[in-house]
């Protein structure tokens, strides 16, 4: 099992995913940012059935960064209640996984 993880939320626009795609990768808490839509959502939200088209937004980070990731996208997302799930990476590509790794290192000198 590695350390990296696939996280998603979703966003209203393709605009709004991918300023926080870039916004995450430019920050390094992210490696890479997938936008793929729109999908369809149906939910309960304060009682009553919503649908929506919305915009996926899929990251990879590492456990280590994980926290900040989830904080981050918090205080950029548009909802008061972002989706936000992690799945950890339990088998992949070895170089991939350690390039993962090497794109959310900070630099020196900036921990």
């Amino acid at each position: 099992m590695s350390d990296c993880f696939q996280v998603t939320t979703t966003l209203p626009s393709e605009a709004a995913a991918q300023q926080v795609a870039a916004k995450l990768v430019e920050e390094r808490l992210a490696a890479c940012g997938q936008v793929l839509g729109p999908v369809s959502s149906t939910y309960r939200w304060k009682g009553s059935i919503e649908r929506a088209a919305e915009w996926y937004c899929n990251l990879k980070t590492t456990k280590t960064r994980l926290p900040a990731l989830t904080k981050r996208i918090q205080e950029l997302h548009p909802y008061e209640l972002p989706e936000i799930v992690a799945i950890p990476i339990q088998h992949g590509d070895a170089a991939y996984l350690e390039w993962i790794e090497a794109e959310v290192e900070l630099p020196a000198g900036s921990r």
